[in-house]
């Protein structure tokens, strides 16, 4: 298996384990919380099909990688998905994220800029800014997080489940949209998470991309599921389109968060035309 290692902790190296498949456009893709880079087989199948080189990660804390104590923020998260590009010398670069891994494509264009990067896709969106404050009154109330963060110390296995419930919207797509067996291989995965990247990265989930977001370059699609109990549309996807120049957004309306296994067929098609775009000269008043 092929690792970067991104730092050290006390005698040990930070490895992050990736993979990477298929020749192409490359598409590096950034995995939601509590999952790894699995997670995408469903799009990766499409990717390759499609003529596409596909570059998959486990995140810090997450799968295959090291399990550190820290740098579960988003500036962190970040500097390891640029030193992944670096690694492989990556240019004409389309990132899609998912999740929490939206946080760090947009982070990523924030501070290491769009020079590899040619496009991006935000699925199940983060930003712009998910914590209630008094200039951001659409966000989530701090005891949210709080909670699920004591949920997660006390018994992580119950929290994870419940979480899991949520993305799928089991009550409503279980037996259909998404088997119990689907379910399980998430489950399983979740509890390989390190304690500390469970709950270091909901912390990191209360931070602002308000300012992060002005400054992206690319063209980006935004989709999210209409049913997101995660991140709720209002609180998140719905608000992109005015503050990234030129985004597509599209809403599946019985979409759940986990839309990349749930309306698998629905995402695909719109990454494969995201991908197919002409690059930047798509962004208005962008000089091409």
């Amino acid at each position: 298996m092929p690792f970067i290692a991104v730092g050290r902790e006390n005698s040990g190296l930070i490895q992050l384990h990736y993979e990477d498949h298929g020749v192409g456009p490359p598409v590096v893709m950034v995995a939601g919380y509590l999952q790894d880079g699995r997670s995408w087989e469903k799009q990766e199948a499409a990717l390759l099909a499609g003529g596409f080189r596909v570059i998959t990660y486990d995140r810090r804390g997450f799968g295959s990688s090291s399990r550190p104590s820290g740098g579960y923020d988003f500036d962190t998260l970040a500097a390891d998905l640029a030193a992944l590009l670096g690694h492989l010398n990556l240019q004409g670069v389309t990132l899609v994220g998912y999740c929490m891994g939206t946080g760090e494509v947009v982070r990523y264009l924030a501070i290491h800029g769009s020079s590899r990067v040619e496009r991006a896709a935000l699925l199940a969106p983060l930003p712009p800014f998910l914590l209630r404050t008094p200039d951001n009154p659409d966000g989530i109330d701090r005891v949210i997080f709080d909670e699920f963060i004591a949920e997660i110390t006390a018994d992580r296995p119950a929290a994870a489940k419940t979480y899991l419930d949520k993305c799928y919207n089991i009550d409503l797509l279980g037996g259909t949209r998404v088997s119990d067996q689907a379910w399980q291989n998430s489950f399983y995965t979740a509890l390989r998470a390190a304690p500390a990247a469970a709950r270091g990265c909901v912390r990191a989930w209360m931070e602002d991309f308000r300012a992060d977001l002005a400054l992206v370059r690319v063209p980006v699609l935004v989709a999210q599921g209409g049913q997101d109990r995660v991140f709720p549309p209002e609180a998140t996807g719905n608000r992109l389109p005015r503050l990234i120049a030129g985004a597509r957004h599209l809403v599946i309306p019985d979409g759940p968060h986990a839309i990349i296994w749930t309306h698998a067929d629905e995402v695909n098609g719109a990454l494969l035309a995201l991908l197919r775009q002409q690059g930047r000269a798509s962004i208005p008043g962008h000089p091409g």
